[in-house]
């Protein structure tokens, strides 16, 4: 039975709208979890929260007005974040019990689980801490206490905060408006919050804290240091045993340590932060993917193109990128009374070179490629390994076409996409279709209201005619048009944003891109801006992790090591690779003066796909003993055999098994 509430009207009914189209009448002050109830009780012990007229509220609050409404478990993003932030609170309730006075700043949801910055006063927190509060939580957990959410005047709120001594909530207080202050209770622990929360604690059934780290509070670094706890919760204890296999294996294919253990990059002080230095393993891998983009766009009719590393400032001026994204490109270098700035983008570029010269629509869609180097200025704590730099090389191209020309266009990208991931053996994406946000345009966005509508009504037919999975984001458009981020998952299930896929209608009207069409009347074209495999430095840290360092044999950078048993069968050891070689194959010998065993043990560490053995009965018959990486002996081939097996795999760029 729901609680009496003295401020609900009970007397009127409201309309509830379902995702599926059906309208339902409740009493009023009904909440999402009654709701849930009313259809089954099963359905209700898995709501954790609830999407009301687009906004996520708790699911035990009372509805007042007609509204939409969707219902949220596990299985949905909100619910799973509502989840990990009620979580978060769990932990500062036994945190409290643990250490009495400490003081609490923020504790969001992050995309696998959560954190809690937490000043412990002159208390330093131990790994035998953790355990303590991983029992204590699931101890306040089992006791199902509600999570109550209650509105305060601002006035109620300081002078609640004061009475404690708490300098973060008052600070975070400053900006909050009266009649928007809510805090929420569980059990014995209180805090400043606007939610949304799960039910009750007792949805929480597994629990692990993973790590603790320092974090200064706002993020300066002259502020006070804070400890950051991070933790991670299941609905069920399978989830969680599931969740922490996967991260041993994640440790594994860490891109940052197969980097360095297969000698595919390096960072050095002297260069610089985020400056990647690609040693011969890691350039063989750039060369590959280069040639795959460059026969992939060849056969789609891209003509490329090369653009310099730097430009004038009027150029980044004229694409808007200045005002948009000053703070993200390296300083100006003044030269000759003119300020240069580093390339952090192409497309400026290359709108240059389709205006080089008079266009018609016999010339449309015209298409440039680029693997172009840019250069941004990301923030020193976002820099991560391979996948946050300061100097990506990027497979780049721009598609100028009419507006009857687009629909073909973009989904020839989007197929493009579904081919590479095909050859890289990606079963699992979604493309996020980002839009913009109309209360911004004119702010973050370009003040084009019909434009915005028309241009991502095209996009989204297109995503639906294709039939490609694809999700709904508003706010996270491009400043000039809306977007596609394909994100992809790996091969234990981690989720990258490998590149995009934009629209662009602002930038051909500043920059003053035409052609002339069929009426021989001067016409604005659309541009569509993609990069089908991202940036190399991206890319390759997604399939460090995805191939777990073992690529297939047409990326590899070393394909075939061969083992002689001893220097005897060394002739025949540089037969076997001259020959390779001349069929364009990766190969080395090695020629050291170690037993065979440690030999193949060596060049399986080193995830070589082929070890060929050479001893005395292949030298003897011309034969090969071949070894898989990880797959073991695979038998014995003549050289001609094995060169036309190999080449065939290279040749038709096989997926790694």
């Amino acid at each position: 039975m729901r609680p009496y509430n003295k401020s609900v009207d009970y007397t009127s009914m409201i309309n509830i709208s379902f995702p599926d189209g059906a309208v339902r009448q409740f009493e009023n002050g009904i909440t999402a979890l009654d709701i849930a109830k009313s259809i089954s009780e099963g359905l209700a012990r898995k709501i954790l929260a609830a999407n009301i007229n687009g906004e996520v509220w708790d699911a035990t609050r009372p509805i007042t007005n007609d509204a939409s409404l969707k219902l949220l478990t596990w299985d949905d993003t909100d619910g799973k974040s509502t989840f990990w932030h009620s979580s978060a609170h769990l932990m500062a309730e036994a945190v409290e019990a643990k250490f009495p006075g400490a003081k609490f700043w923020v504790g969001p949801a992050i995309d696998k689980g959560f954190y809690y910055d937490i000043d412990l006063g002159d208390k330093k927190l131990t790994e035998e801490d953790l355990v303590w509060l991983e029992k204590k939580m699931n101890e306040l957990a089992a006791q199902k206490n509600r999570y109550v959410r209650t509105e305060k005047s601002k006035k109620d709120a300081v002078a609640y905060f004061t009475e404690k001594g708490d300098e973060y909530k008052l600070d975070l207080l400053q900006n909050l408006q009266d009649g928007n202050i809510t805090f929420y209770t569980q059990g014995a622990f209180t805090d400043l919050c606007r939610g949304p929360h799960i039910p009750n604690t007792g949805f929480i059934k597994a629990i692990k804290l993973t790590s603790i780290a320092g974090a200064y509070w706002k993020g300066d670094e002259k502020n006070k240091q804070l400890t950051r706890i991070y933790g991670v919760t299941f609905p069920t204890q399978k989830e969680l045993d599931e969740y922490l296999l996967m991260l041993e294996e994640a440790k594994k294919r860490d891109h940052r340590k197969l980097g360095k253990e297969l000698g595919i990059y390096t960072m050095n002080d002297d260069i610089g932060q985020g400056l990647i230095l690609w040693m011969p393993n890691g350039t063989v891998i750039i060369e590959e993917l280069e040639k795959l983009a460059k026969q992939t766009e060849e056969d789609a009719g891209y003509k490329r193109v090369v653009t310099p590393h730097i430009a004038k400032e009027n150029l980044y001026l004229t694409s808007g990128h200045l005002p948009y994204y000053a703070d993200s490109m390296f300083p100006p270098m003044e030269m000759d009374g003119e300020k240069y700035y580093l390339k952090a983008m192409n497309c400026p570029h290359h709108h240059k070179i389709f205006d080089a010269e008079p266009k018609s629509y016999r010339d449309m869609p015209y298409r440039i490629a680029e693997y172009g180097t840019c250069y941004r200025y990301e923030q020193s704590g976002e820099l991560f390994g391979l996948m946050r730099v300061r100097c990506l090389h990027m497979n780049d191209a721009h598609i100028y076409c009419t507006k009857e020309q687009f629909a073909a266009e973009f989904k020839a990208v989007n197929d493009m996409y579904l081919k590479y991931f095909k050859i890289f053996g990606i079963d699992k994406y979604v493309m996020r279709l980002s839009l913009h946000d109309p209360e911004k345009l004119g702010q973050k966005y370009i003040n084009e209201p019909e434009l915005w509508k028309e241009t991502e009504e095209l996009v989204r037919n297109v995503l639906i005619e294709t039939r490609v999975p694809f999700v709904e984001v508003k706010g996270e458009g491009a400043f000039y048009g809306p977007k596609i981020d394909v994100q992809i998952w790996s091969a234990i299930g981690r989720e990258f944003t490998l590149a995009t896929n934009q629209v662009d209608f602002a930038q051909p009207r500043s920059f003053n891109l035409s052609f002339t069409n069929q009426n021989n009347e001067s016409e604005t074209p659309l541009i569509i801006h993609r990069a089908p495999l991202g940036t190399h430095e991206r890319f390759i840290g997604f399939l460090l992790e995805h191939y777990a360092g073992k690529f297939p044999t047409w990326l590899a950078p070393l394909q075939v090591k061969i083992l002689p048993i001893s220097d005897k069968f060394m002739n025949y050891a540089n037969e076997v690779k001259k020959q390779l070689r001349k069929a364009g194959v990766r190969v080395e010998i090695d020629e050291r003066q170690e037993k065979i065993g440690k030999k193949i043990r060596e060049a399986e560490l080193a995830k070589i796909p082929y070890m060929l053995v050479i001893g005395e009965k292949e030298a003897t018959e011309n034969k090969i003993s071949i070894r898989k990486q990880g797959k073991g002996d695979a038998g014995q081939q003549t050289v001609e055999e094995f060169i036309t097996n190999i080449a065939n795999e290279i040749f038709e760029r096989k997926s790694a098994e």
